[in-house]
């Protein structure tokens, strides 16, 4: 192990009870999408108190600073975390349980922003000890459209200076803790949201000849839709068209004016998403006209595809091989959940691993975006210490 190593491990172990103390603050005071207003004083306090010049209010509510080692424009690396909420009220008795009422940190953004100002610290620490800069960004509403990446992206966080790599980490619920998780290549999906109005003409269901009936159009049109899957795709092409929304508001007896449908169209390639979502739409439309009714159709982008750049995720692999021993680096499979670290990737080089948070013999085992979420905490040292390690080997790969 490098001298390096020892004094980043050294400085993660010594600071491990104030990171969790980060985390139980802003555990107990989540803020949802675009609303991070406290969590973003909060975090520009602490990034003060370190001994940096944050900026504030990048795209809202966005935090920005940089650490500048020797010979700062040799290279920078961004580190990014992200500090939004969602709306889900918290089931957990703990002492630092969400004190907002239907919000809760769910998906360990608490972790990400803790985790990031803790390396902040070790950073500005052993600044004379790297060559280079490195870029925080603690980033808005990862959790809402268009996502706060697009926004900081669009107001400069990868310029002055631009980062040649940007590097993430997200709780795992499903990994063991003191494990890491790393996948090159395509990760995550593209995740657009699809909303259906399927309009016909009601009436009396005894009377069927005398309705164009929209629930029918609506059954017809949900069916057909996965056809684009299994017919038009590429095999090799991951995708899922999945709906959870249809709403027919009639009764037994009286079918309804229009239909309502909400679905998702995730997959792991920008051109086929944008082939598959003109498809549906002409497709939908179609069979609505078909038989005599109509249908809106309405896209709401979402995020593009998370693609880990193959080189850069091997060193940042191996760098951590170095860091935790080979034995607590596993490779991730394809995920076709959305993440908004999606934007970064499709403009610089990036790499988005997981850090593994599961602790069974205590009962820390549900998954994100459940009441009852919770992390093994001894996590915290661990992602500390190792984005530091990360971030410095990088600079100097």
């Amino acid at each position: 192990m490098s001298q390096l190593q020892e004094k980043i491990k050294a400085l993660a172990k010594d600071q491990s009870q104030d990171i969790i103390a980060h985390r139980h603050h802003l555990h107990s005071n989540p803020e949802l999408s675009f609303e991070e207003f406290k969590t973003a004083k909060y975090v520009a306090s602490e990034l003060t108190a370190i001994g940096l010049q944050p900026e504030e209010g990048v795209a809202g509510t966005g935090v920005v600073a940089i650490i500048e080692g020797r010979n700062p424009g040799k290279k920078t690396v961004g580190l990014r975390a992200d500090m939004d909420a969602l709306p889900i009220l918290e089931a957990n008795d703990v002492p630092y349980k969400s004190k907002v009422p239907g919000v809760m940190h769910a998906c360990g953004h608490d972790v990400h922003t803790s985790s990031l100002l803790g390396t902040a610290r070790i950073l500005y620490t052993l600044r004379e000890e790297f060559e280079g800069t490195i870029k925080l960004v603690f980033q808005p509403a990862e959790e809402k459209a268009p996502g706060g990446a697009s926004l900081m992206i669009k107001e400069g966080v990868l310029e002055n200076p631009r980062p040649a790599s940007m590097v993430g980490q997200h709780v795992a619920p499903n990994i063991p803790v003191g494990k890491i998780g790393f996948r090159e290549g395509m990760y995550m999906a593209s995740t657009d949201e699809l909303y259906l109005t399927v309009k016909g003409k009601g009436g009396h269901a005894a009377a069927p000849h005398q309705l164009v009936d929209p629930v029918l159009m609506a059954s017809h049109i949900i069916v057909a839709l996965q056809q684009i899957i299994s017919r038009n795709r590429n095999p090799a092409n991951p995708s899922v068209l999945s709906f959870g929304r249809f709403i027919a508001d009639g009764v037994t007896n009286v079918i309804p004016n229009e239909v309502t449908i909400q679905g998702t169209w995730r997959c792991m390639d920008e051109e086929w998403r944008e082939d598959g979502l003109r498809r549906m739409k002409k497709m939908a439309e179609s069979i609505a006209e078909g038989m005599g009714g109509s249908c809106e159709f309405e896209i709401v982008k979402g995020y593009p595809f998370l693609k880990n750049h193959p080189e850069l995720t091997r060193r940042t692999r191996t760098a951590a091989v170095g860091y935790v021993g080979a034995e607590n680096v596993i490779d991730l499979d394809l995920w076709m959940a959305g993440e908004d670290f999606a934007f970064y990737s499709q403009v610089v080089d990036s790499c988005f691993y997981r850090l593994g948070t599961r602790n069974e013999a205590r009962g820390i085992i549900s998954g994100v975006h459940t009441p009852t979420f919770d992390i093994d905490e001894s996590a915290l040292e661990i992602s500390t210490g190792l984005m530091s390690w990360l971030a410095i080997s990088e600079l100097n790969a």
